[in-house]
């Protein structure tokens, strides 16, 4: 069954959310979802994921997964909300604990917080197949831009995380903790291995000025096309390449907040004894 796509893009952090779905009536996947986050006045809100609640209900379906493509660095998760509101299990590659590790340590977190992926209902591993009603999804492991990325293969689309962006764009960074710019283009060259017309769906999408945002490309524009990957770029040149972009790169707006949510699936840290969540900033650290 080719599966049913809805795309959802937030402006304020260029993002792309989507639901996945066999039939109206039927199951569906939500794949990085967004949790709306003033950071001038640490306030969160839930516009975003509840256009995708509106949407859901819309289409009478069943939420069976809330699948994250990785800990995200620049928005924060709507997962824990949507659970809350519709049900479902939220997943992300069996990698996360690495991540968790990482993050645990440079944020000097509690012993409330174990870094085993426990946050998480699922932990994918790679090649693990699953379903989504009558759809049948299939994990891909594209490490690199962190060490727990993941792709999702549903028929002849790929939902790629950060690993791609559109062709016009580039690709993902690999200079968060943990992040590998040999291990990016092996991962990029295991997508761009599958048949030239398999659409491929992006979770950002930062358009040059001359043209609209875009989320979809195939695997033949990407090879033709991508201005980091295209066929005949080897992967000495990709590294090279990939340490000096990034080393001129700023980080991430909502990365300190988002990483704080993100390795908790989508749930803020647990309140203080005065009843309030508090994110922690490290000085001179990151």
């Amino acid at each position: 069954m080719k599966p049913n796509i809805h795309a959802c893009f937030d402006s304020s952090t260029w993002t792309v959310s989507y639901v996945v779905f066999d039939q109206p009536g039927g199951s569906c996947a939500i794949i990085d979802p967004v949790l709306d986050y003033d950071h001038k006045a640490s306030r969160t809100r839930t516009k975003s994921a509840d256009k995708l609640v509106a949407f859901i209900q819309s289409r009478r379906l069943s939420v069976a997964w809330i699948l994250e493509t990785h800990a995200h660095a620049d928005h924060l998760s709507a997962a824990g909300y949507l659970k809350s509101q519709l049900g479902g299990k939220i997943g992300i590659g069996s990698g996360i604990p690495e991540v968790q590790k990482t993050f645990k340590k440079i944020f000097n977190i509690g012993d409330e917080f174990i870094p085993d992926g426990r946050h998480f209902d699922h932990l994918f591993d790679d090649g693990e197949v699953f379903s989504v009603g009558a759809l049948t999804a299939k994990v891909l492991f594209v490490p690199g831009h962190t060490p727990a990325d993941l792709a999702y293969q549903f028929e002849d689309t790929v939902f790629v995380g950060d690993t791609l962006f559109m062709p016009d764009v580039d690709t993902a960074r690999a200079d968060f903790p943990g992040g590998d710019a040999r291990r990016l283009f092996r991962s990029i060259q295991k997508i761009l291995a599958f048949p030239p017309q398999t659409r491929l769906l992006m979770c950002h999408d930062y358009p040059p000025t001359a043209r609209a945002v875009q989320w979809e490309s195939t695997v033949a524009q990407q090879r033709a096309n991508n201005i980091h990957v295209h066929d005949g770029i080897g992967e000495d040149d990709f590294v090279a390449m990939r340490h000096k972009r990034d080393a001129t790169l700023e980080m991430p707006t909502l990365l300190l907040p988002s990483i704080q949510v993100n390795i908790r699936a989508g749930y803020l840290p647990l309140p203080e004894d005065n009843g309030v969540a508090y994110f922690k900033i490290p000085v001179n650290l990151i």
